[in-house]
């Protein structure tokens, strides 16, 4: 029998401060394009007291630019993305966009829920297998958000507010969902995510920027460290769609759970990573708690960068950018090619709703979904 959880509210999670924040760190906003329905989408610029940038829109919430230190104190882009609108929304395959209402896929864009059966869009098809994907043809990743610039003490941030009608995409209940982009004085982003409905529906809401830490357009990732806290993961079909096993990482490619170069595994000849044409699972972290514990790290050698990962969610997606062929041209005017960005996304497992043994994703009237995933960047200079 499945296991409901109700989705604890962190407390104290989205309080603000009223504190003025000094001119010079002042959240600006600026007009970066216009919609295909002729909305008006404009660019939010974070400065933390040490000099990072991140900068985000209200179309998707999408990140578009990320700056970072390297050892040696140089700031440079660290995300995937474009210099212009009209690329994010007419090529982006969901470069720095906030994904919902279900992050992932949903087998065949079906599932069962009090007895009824709801049918979702099936926009994606790994393997020649119908799936939903990230939220179906219109995920969230393609609405224009209600952004506020917002204020603490120690960070600057961005409140962005969606609702989402009953029935759209498909899905039952109408969401109400709210989330917070907060950059810190101590060099974190930190994502605060929040939503309540008025019906049973899943949810399952989740953030898809593409790191690359030698900076955007430097090269491919392969070089990179990775190690996530998982001593399991879900295998999936040729559809990637979790078979509904938690299979142990030890003796597979997906033993991440010590540093290690990631071409060092996913060159590998492996079932799983043929499905995938490389890392694109689920990994079931360690802590399985709620509270905010560290799932992953990830080490540049030549740039000194460093990013861990911290999260309240119980799974990791880990993408390796294996469908990236060359064909985006980003921001340095350089060509994206294969495995030329990463995608750590903190979320429950994909198809959970259609997966009983699975951690719940159905969020019921009077309930909250709360979660909060913190990206700490650091040097090995530090």
């Amino acid at each position: 029998m499945k296991r409901i959880q109700r989705l604890p509210l962190l407390a104290g999670a989205l309080a603000l401060t009223a504190c003025q924040p000094a001119m010079e760190r002042e959240i600006t906003s600026e007009p970066f394009g216009t919609t295909k329905d002729g909305e008006e989408v404009r660019l939010y610029t974070l400065v933390n007291a040490n000099g990072l940038h991140a900068e985000i829109m209200n179309y998707g919430g999408t990140m578009v630019r990320l700056l970072v230190p390297d050892r040696g104190g140089e700031l440079d882009d660290i995300l995937l993305g474009f210099d212009n609108f009209a690329d994010f929304e007419e090529k982006s395959p969901y470069f720095g966009c906030l994904i919902g209402r279900y992050g992932n896929r949903i087998a065949h864009g079906r599932f069962e829920l009090d007895g009824e059966t709801y049918q979702l869009a099936t926009n994606d098809e790994p393997g020649g297998i119908p799936a939903h994907l990230h939220g179906g043809e219109r995920g969230f990743d393609k609405v224009m958000w209600d952004a506020t610039p917002v204020y603490r003490d120690d960070a600057r941030g961005l409140r962005l507010t969606y609702r989402s009608p009953d029935g759209e995409e498909g899905y039952p209940g109408t969401l109400d969902v709210t989330v917070h982009y907060w950059l810190t004085d101590d060099d974190a982003l930190r994502i605060e995510y929040e939503a309540t409905t008025d019906k049973a529906t899943p949810v399952n809401l989740t953030q898809h920027n593409y790191y690359n830490l030698r900076g955007e357009g430097n090269g491919d990732i392969n070089g990179h460290e990775i190690m996530i806290h998982a001593r399991r993961f879900t295998p999936v079909n040729e559809g990637l769609i979790p078979t509904g096993e938690l299979k142990p990482v030890f003796d597979t490619p997906f033993n991440l759970t010590t540093p290690v170069a990631i071409a060092h595994r996913v060159n590998r000849d492996d079932e799983q990573l043929r499905f995938g044409q490389g890392f694109d699972h689920n990994w079931v972290l360690d802590d399985q708690t709620g509270e905010l514990a560290k799932a992953a790290f990830v080490y540049e050698p030549t740039t000194g960068r460093i990013m861990e990962v911290w999260t309240t969610e119980p799974g990791l997606q880990f993408y390796g950018g294996n469908f990236l062929d060359g064909t985006l041209v980003g921001k340095r005017g350089v060509a994206y090619e294969h495995r030329s960005g990463f995608c750590l996304e903190a979320q429950h497992y994909p198809d959970s709703p259609n997966q009983p043994d699975f951690p719940n994703t159905i969020l019921r009237p009077g309930e909250v979904y709360a979660q909060v995933t913190e990206y700490r960047f650091m040097t090995d200079g530090n």
